[in-house]
């Protein structure tokens, strides 16, 4: 079997990593090979999410993280960059002076994409990209001793899907010194609730064109997706409220809950509940999700209802929401019996 066939063999079981370096093989023998080429971008667009290039073009985040950089890296700083993706923010630390930067990444064909744009930008004796998530990682050997800087932005819509939480608590542990600066340092999930038809289309449905197709909400999403608040038709139900505060410096991936009492500020439906982050990456410096800032390139997280929740002002609502380390999920609204917030953890 020729490079090619396995190839389409590997793609069709869903080995996208291993069909993209026979499609690279199949190429490097033949680079006018139609076949090979389109097979490799076809492996690479499964492994590399298309989001990465509006990340790169999201102008506020990257002004505001090396605005950061600049106020914490000093030249006797070893910094570690964790999902260092296109090598930018690892660039931008070096370029402010660090001593050293290692930059870890877990997924190998954007790691050597980081690796050539390091070197093309002349940093490559300062920068080190190393192939492998951070909690891979060794000290001494992939580090070549704890970091002073850790420098990361592994958070999705909803905060923590990426796994913030636990990498960095790993470094805590492992891979930074004891007085790390982290950045981000701190952040604070906000949600809103909000009457939206449009968005409660999105993951659920019901009668359409003579059938009752309800039995297809069994695949429905329990869980958020990300969509951008101001592209649908929708009317805001409450103020925003703070669902979870976290302290990178501090916590961990432990799980929390909360009821927390949330006063509606006009009638309707509940749909949905849309949620955005405040990242504060050092104090003063923050960069956020939030729907008035249309320019990010994050999305809101949005948590349609299984069934739209009548409010009015005059009732205030018990809203139950928790976290696993990975993902907020909101359990339950409905009418609150008394006038407490309470957390556990």
């Amino acid at each position: 079997m020729n490079h090619l066939e396995l190839a389409g063999k590997l793609f069709h079981d869903g080995r996208y990593e291993e069909a993209a370096e026979h499609y690279r093989s199949a190429r490097e023998l033949d680079p006018h090979n139609w076949q090979a080429v389109t097979g490799y971008n076809r492996a690479i667009r499964r492994i590399v999410p298309r989001w990465h290039f509006e990340m790169m073009h999201d102008h506020e985040r990257a002004v505001q993280y090396e605005a950061a950089i600049k106020q914490v890296v000093t030249a006797d700083h070893l910094v570690l960059d964790v999902g260092t993706g296109s090598g930018m923010l690892a660039l931008m630390a070096a370029r402010v002076g660090a001593e050293r930067v290692v930059a870890c990444e877990g997924q190998p064909v954007v790691a050597e994409a980081a690796r050539g744009i390091v070197a093309g930008a002349g940093y490559a004796a300062q920068v080190d990209v190393v192939p492998k998530m951070s909690t891979d990682l060794l000290v001494p050997g992939d580090l070549p001793r704890r970091a002073d800087v850790l420098i990361t932005e592994t958070v999705d819509c909803g905060l923590l899907g990426e796994g913030i939480l636990a990498s960095i608590g790993h470094a805590r542990e492992h891979l930074l010194t004891d007085q790390a600066i982290i950045v981000p340092g701190r952040a604070r999930v906000l949600a809103q609730l909000v009457e939206s038809r449009a968005l409660h289309q999105k993951n659920t449905v019901g009668e359409l064109h003579g059938f009752d197709l309800s039995g297809f909400n069994e695949l429905a999403s329990l869980e958020y997706f990300d969509s951008r608040l101001r592209r649908h038709e929708h009317r805001v139900l409450s103020a925003p409220f703070e669902v979870f505060r976290f302290d990178f410096h501090r916590d961990g991936p432990a799980p929390q809950q909360a009821t927390l009492r949330v006063p509606p500020t006009a009638a309707g439906a509940c749909h949905a509940v849309v949620f955005w982050f405040e990242l504060e990456l050092v104090p003063g410096i923050t960069v956020t999700n939030a729907p008035d800032h249309p320019t990010t390139h994050w999305k809101q997280a949005v948590q349609c209802l299984p069934h739209p929740v009548a409010v009015h002002p005059n009732d205030p609502l018990a809203v139950d929401v928790r976290h696993d380390g990975l993902r907020i999920c909101f359990t339950d609204i409905s009418a609150d019996t008394s006038t407490r917030k309470e957390r556990q953890g």
